[in-house]
């Protein structure tokens, strides 16, 4: 339900386009500290005709830079600061209301939640500003500048000429580590004189990082900028540095080919930077999928103990604003987890990178490895929802295979066993791969339409990149895993509760009864009449409370059984021995006894092992419906009844179903002329649960009730 209602408004926000253009929204994920939304979801699509859509990551505003869970988010101190800020810079002068620009709000939403210049915000800042004040002029013709100040009285304005570096160099980069609001760098216009009176502001090309502020500029896109201006302030009881350098992009552009997915940590790609200027920027090529994480490595030495700035590192992801940014200090070694909220989209060529922020005369080491617990935890986060299809199919596999046995050996093999035998890969993957692939033709795509059948899930996920080699395979031996372990955890919880039951109590031994009585209809009718005037969940929880009491009660009967059945035999053997008359008459009254008790607790055996799967089979259907019966549990006391009830008519049906299979042997099903049917049923069942219940977990009762129903019906018929 809920991903039916996102794709709605989805569709809606694309096909309303036009009219939401005076609309302007803004999301800020949690990044990946939050485990319940992942980020990827929080993103907004982004249209040509609509520019008013800002979709951020809490680690990449400024002055947040932190990861947030999803209940932290909401009173996270620096966020909360950074939408008050936003919200007093929308108010427009005239209307004292919110503005009706979008442009200005979209403005001042980059300006608090994308790229901050460390200024506050002005909607039309000057073109130009007059450099007043009885400062100090001193020019600095070197290509890479420093300059330390404590307790300065005297303002300064440093120039640096243009013209003898704009052949030499490409850039130019300066940092600030005094973090006040006011402008500090300026471009002079075509002045022939080492001072200018006015100049542009270039403050507003600035970045706000966690211990400075920096800007670089691009000279070829100042063509009439003669000088640039760095002001120093008169300062009292303040310290800080300013650098400024010149540099080639190429020189300070190293690329660093990412590793492969399954190097699985053992290879490494690795890069040495001797540090001699200020920034560098790794490109990670070929990181562009969900499915790759890496463990970055950063470890810097300095030639001399002096006390230097931090270092700061800076993953950058071109196509969204999902970057992270730690700060360390000099000498150090730091690790950084590199994996994308979202994949790199198909019209986008762009390069992610690793920008450091370095200290002079400092040698840097970048290592980057494949780390297997990143990717498993990204197979996770974008595909664990899909993880109880899984279990499920493995089961309803496995319960098909041991109708198969019961048919060809008259005997219902173990859970565990037939799980190792029938839940294999190849039986449901290829034939969802092949429908994947031909999806890509419109033949059979209109075919596929005209039989009005949903697409498959896998397709749906390919075409928003999050779906990705082998994950399939993965989550469907992770699966197995569980449901095998789940298995042996019912059958060890079932010897245990049995033998408490046969300490307290002494059992009857089990009679034969007929499937449908007049009580157990009255139950079925309760448990219906509580499904539809209550919750449908609750009514669900109560019936598997009820087979779970009775699979222990069949399992501590035939116990008892087998016991007494020992027993009368010892007896009969003892009184033999003192008994000559009658001989031949009491050899085949044993042996007439001993068979029919046999088969009786082979009966009871087989029995048991069938109510074990369809138990573990329904533990799934109760946790999927959990959720119901917690905030039906939690909104109580305002209303008895849960409404909408996503599962009130399919709790009628589960109820009716198991309130017959609880009373049911193997016997029974044996005779049945539908058991052929009912154990070829549930591979398809499977095989369609994985291709549409992936993105849809309410569907996945429905396969079960289909197979189990035949399961009654075998039973009847």
């Amino acid at each position: 339900y809920f991903i039916d209602f996102y794709t709605a408004v989805n569709n809606h926000w694309i096909l309303k386009a036009q009219d939401l253009r005076n609309l302007t929204t803004l999301s800020v994920a949690g990044g990946f500290r939050d485990y319940q939304v992942r980020s990827g979801l929080a993103f907004l699509p982004r249209l040509s005709q609509h520019d008013s859509a800002l979709s951020v990551v809490s680690s990449a505003v400024p002055r947040a830079w932190a990861s947030t869970d999803h209940l932290s988010i909401v009173w996270c101190k620096e966020l909360i600061l950074a939408t008050i800020r936003a919200f007093f810079d929308l108010i427009d002068e005239n209307t004292r209301q919110i503005t009706e620009d979008p442009k200005k709000r979209m403005s001042v939403l980059n300006h608090h939640f994308v790229r901050h210049p460390a200024k506050i915000f002005e909607e039309n800042p000057e073109a130009f500003t007059e450099l007043t004040g009885a400062f100090m002029w001193i020019t600095v013709k070197a290509s890479k500048w420093t300059y330390s100040l404590y307790n300065d009285s005297d303002g300064k304005y440093f120039t640096f000429p243009l013209a003898s570096h704009r052949k030499s160099y490409s850039h130019v980069y300066c940092e600030n580590s005094m973090l006040d609001p006011s402008s500090w760098i300026y471009g002079c216009v075509n002045s022939n004189s080492s001072m200018c009176l006015e100049a542009t502001d270039l403050s507003w090309r600035a970045e706000l990082l966690p211990t400075t502020k920096v800007v670089i500029l691009k000279l070829q896109d100042y063509p009439s900028l003669s000088h640039i201006v760095i002001q120093v302030p008169p300062t009292v009881g303040n310290k800080y540095t300013l650098d400024c350098e010149f540099f080639k992009e190429d020189s300070r552009t190293v690329q660093l080919p990412v590793t492969h997915l399954f190097s699985f940590g053992l290879s490494s790609s690795k890069i040495l930077l001797n540090s001699t200027g200020l920034l560098y920027n790794v490109q990670l090529q070929h990181f562009n999928q969900i499915y790759q994480a890496f463990k970055i490595y950063i470890e810097s030495h300095c030639q001399s103990l002096k006390e230097r700035k931090p270092s700061v590192y800076r993953l950058h992801i071109p196509w969204s604003h999902e970057d992270s940014i730690i700060v360390a200090k000099v000498p150090s070694f730091t690790e950084i987890s590199a994996k994308l909220h979202i994949a790199q989209p198909e019209n986008d060529s762009r390069i992610p990178e690793l920008n450091i922020y370095s200290s002079s005369d400092c040698q840097y080491e970048v290592i980057l490895k494949t780390s297997l617990l990143q990717v498993l935890g990204q197979i996770i986060r974008f595909h664990a929802g899909s993880l109880p299809v899984y279990i499920v199919s493995n089961i309803l596999l496995t319960y098909g295979g041991q109708l198969s046995t019961l048919i060809s050996t008259g005997q219902c093999s173990d859970f565990s066993l037939e799980l190792v035998r029938t839940a294999k890969p190849y039986k449901v993957e290829p034939l969802i791969s092949i429908v994947v692939f031909l999806q890509g033709f419109n033949w059979f795509r209109e075919i596929w339409q005209s039989l009005s059948l949903p697409e498959v899930d896998a397709a749906v996920l390919s075409s928003r990149d999050a779906w990705f080699p082998l994950v399939s395979l993965i989550l469907f031996l992770f699966g197995t895993g569980i449901a095998y372990w789940s298995g042996v955890f019912f059958s060890t919880s079932l010897r245990l509760f049995s033998s408490l039951w046969l300490t307290l109590i002494r059992p009857t031994v089990p009679q034969k009864d007929k499937l449908i009585t007049h009580r157990r209809l009255c139950g079925v009718l309760s448990l219906a009449l509580v499904s539809w005037t209550t919750c449908g969940a609750f009514a669900v929880f109560i019936v598997y409370l009820q087979y779970s009491f009775k699979s222990v009660h069949v399992f501590v009967a035939s116990v008892f059984y087998f016991q007494d059945s020992d027993h009368s035999k010892e007896t009969s053997q003892n009184s033999s021995i003192h008994t000559v008359k009658n001989q031949s008459s009491m050899d085949s009254i044993s042996e007439a006894t001993q068979s029919l008790s046999n088969s009786t607790i082979a009966e009871a055996v087989n029995s048991l092992k069938m109510h074990v799967t369809i138990l573990n089979l329904f533990t799934w259907i109760v946790l999927l419906n959990l959720p119901s019966l917690i905030y039906w549990l939690k909104n109580l006391r305002y209303n008895v009844r849960l409404d909408p009830d996503p599962c009130r008519s399919t709790a009628i049906i589960i109820v009716c179903i198991l309130e017959i299979l609880m009373n049911s042997s193997t016997s029974e099903v044996k005779s049945s002329k539908l058991l052929k049917i009912a154990a070829k049923v549930p591979l398809p069942l499977s095989v369609a649960m994985l291709a549409f219940g992936r993105m849809h977990l309410y569907k996945v009762p429905h396969f079960v009730i289909f197979s189990l129903l035949l399961h009654v019906l075998c039973c009847i018929v």
